[in-house]
């Protein structure tokens, strides 16, 4: 699986438009952002024919653990970001088979 970072979906899309990249930058910022603004005040975005993010509440823990110590601690309620894939997105990554994940994985 290769990974697409935000650099180049700027690069991407300074290519296709062909407006200044720091415009570019400027506007995935500013969408982002917004993304980030609406979640915090607890909204749902619903992008048509990709998905839908928004935040669910997890429950706390009175026992938990620390992975990377072995710590034993407590957790308390908190909100998480969760992604619901539209149906035309659903559709299209149904299609892909292990294979293909494998090598795209291995770079092919």
């Amino acid at each position: 699986m290769t990974k697409v970072t935000k650099a180049d979906i700027v690069d991407t899309l300074y290519e296709k438009t062909g407006l200044e990249r720091k415009d570019v930058r400027s506007f995935v910022d500013l969408f982002l952002d917004e993304i980030k603004n609406a979640l915090i005040s607890y909204s749902t975005i619903e992008l048509r024919n990709f998905g839908t993010f928004e935040i669910r509440i997890r429950k706390g823990r009175k026992k938990a653990r620390n992975p990377k110590t072995g710590e034993e601690l407590s957790v308390s309620p908190h909100g998480i970001v969760a992604f619901r894939s539209g149906k035309d997105l659903r559709q299209k990554v149904w299609t892909i088979k292990s294979g293909n994940v494998k090598n795209n994985e291995q770079g092919n």
